[in-house]
């Protein structure tokens, strides 16, 4: 591969640097809002998490990331806090997160139908891919299989997420909505990482390079 020799490429330094950025973006805004609004109010809640939001995005930015994963952290905040406050509901507040759930689903599973795996895209905020891999067989067929198995993730989670919040108990539902990511997304990451890094060193295109490139 035309990558920096220097830049290795090792799950335990991707996870490092991927694994901590991730969990910002997917429970910090959550856990925020909840803190603020069981012991503030809902307005500072929306306020808070918001904040975080485009903190995090922001910090992206300056680190001369593309930051996809802060930006649509950014963006469903966003919305959230428009329904939010419209609406003076915290019940509504979580919809907005579970509509782009179930779209994300569906679009990791679209995409590795038409040989085009979204997972791909996110990947290239932790590793440089070149274009000549990106149009490879090994990087359709590596991301394919992840994009399919964070597709299903995506919709299970949300199915669940969604009878939690019929049940309109918030403190019940964040319970839920932490089990069902933290745990989840932490395994997801590190087997994508894993199953990423072993798919190419094992490809006919770019094994050697890559074993070229750790030694």
């Amino acid at each position: 591969m035309n990558t920096n020799p220097r830049r290795g490429v090792s799950v335990t330094a991707l996870l490092l640097g991927t694994g901590p950025r991730f969990a910002r973006d997917a429970v910090g805004p959550v856990l925020v809002f909840y803190l603020c609004w069981r012991f503030i109010g809902l307005g500072t809640a929306i306020a808070a998490a918001t904040a975080l939001s485009a903190a995090a995005y922001g910090w992206e930015r300056r680190h001369g990331r593309p930051g996809i994963g802060a930006a649509l952290g950014l963006a469903i905040t966003l919305t959230q806090a428009v329904v939010g406050l419209t609406t003076g509901s915290a019940i509504a507040y979580f919809v907005p997160p579970l509509v782009v759930n179930g779209l994300w689903g569906l679009a990791f599973l679209g995409s590795a139908a038409i040989g085009r795996p979204l997972s791909g895209v996110f990947a290239q905020e932790t590793y440089p891919f070149p274009d000549a891999v990106k149009a490879s067989r090994t990087y359709r067929r590596v991301f394919s299989t992840i994009s399919v198995v964070w597709g299903a993730y995506f919709l299970a989670r949300t199915a669940i997420r969604l009878v939690a919040l019929s049940w309109r108990n918030v403190d019940l539902f964040i319970v839920i909505n932490i089990a069902t990511g933290i745990p989840f997304t932490a395994a997801l990451m590190s087997w994508s990482i894993w199953y990423g890094v072993r798919g190419f060193r094992r490809s006919a295109e770019w094994g050697e390079a890559l074993r070229d490139e750790r030694g």
